[in-house]
């Protein structure tokens, strides 16, 4: 690994921690920046999956706020994440790695695609947040509906074996669900979200850790990196213009593609 190799690694994993923190999708950076330099897809898979960790839990703990009074909830909801994440890993063990190199170029696509329409489905949900609160108002009632069902539950498991298989993008699915599965301030969702993301790439790492190669240098220069992107993230991260992350991720999405093909 050369010097300008590891600048870019870390650089890719502040970048993936900064918008993992906000939105997620943190993977299209580094698992394409890893690619491009030359690393095999399913090594580039799993070292950046363990290396985002330390991110995680860092915009974990940044939102800490927002993560008041959201115990059961999470308790509810952080099983589901974790047997997802042991079931996708597991998968991408068994399975060919040729399978995943087939696999991976949908994904990116699929994650690109929810990248680019995530703002028409952050206005959406946020107009369904209100109209569901109109009428509570409207009706005298001021509680918060629609607790953790198992629907939201099974569709958190789900995300969480896509997580555990790759992962970009498992943060705009999961914040997707909960807002349409439930009714509160998206920032408290966004502090959720990151719970479960942390549940899924701990769970995943685990499972790498004890049962594949990794390379450990790539793990650590990612894991520094995520860790100054989830502070960046959690203080600053709201106040920048979502549109140039949107733009850099799909620039390195399609350059990944391009590598891949």
């Amino acid at each position: 690994m050369t010097l300008f190799d590891a600048l870019v690694i870390v650089a890719a994993g502040t970048g993936a921690g900064t918008i993992n923190a906000v939105v997620g999708s943190g993977s299209l950076i580094t698992f394409p920046a890893l690619v491009a330099l030359g690393y095999a897809p399913v090594v580039a898979n799993v070292s950046n999956n363990i290396g985002l960790v330390p991110g995680s839990l860092s915009a974990v703990f940044g939102y800490r706020r927002e993560l008041r009074g959201q115990t059961g909830r999470v308790a509810r909801l952080a099983p589901a994440s974790a047997l997802g994440a042991l079931t996708g890993s597991s998968l991408l063990l068994v399975l060919p790695s040729t399978v995943f190199r087939r696999v991976v170029i949908v994904l990116i696509l699929v994650a690109l695609a929810l990248v680019i329409t995530q703002p028409v489905l952050s206005r959406r949900l946020s107009a369904q947040r209100s109209a569901r609160a109109a009428h509570r108002a409207a009706a005298g009632d001021h509680r918060i509906r629609r607790p953790v069902s198992i629907g939201l539950t099974a569709l958190v498991a789900a995300a969480g074996i896509y997580g555990g298989y790759f992962g970009a993008a498992q943060g705009i699915i999961l914040i997707s669900l909960l807002g349409i599965f439930l009714d509160d301030d998206l920032q408290r969702l966004n502090a959720t979200k990151n719970v479960l993301a942390l549940t899924v790439n701990l769970v995943a790492s685990v499972v790498f850790v004890a049962t594949t190669t990794v390379d450990w240098a790539v793990v650590a220069l990612i894991a520094v990196g995520s860790t100054i992107g989830g502070q960046i993230g959690a203080s600053v991260g709201r106040r920048l213009d979502p549109r140039v992350y949107r733009a850099v991720i799909v620039v390195v999405g399609a350059s990944a593609l391009i590598r891949l093909l």
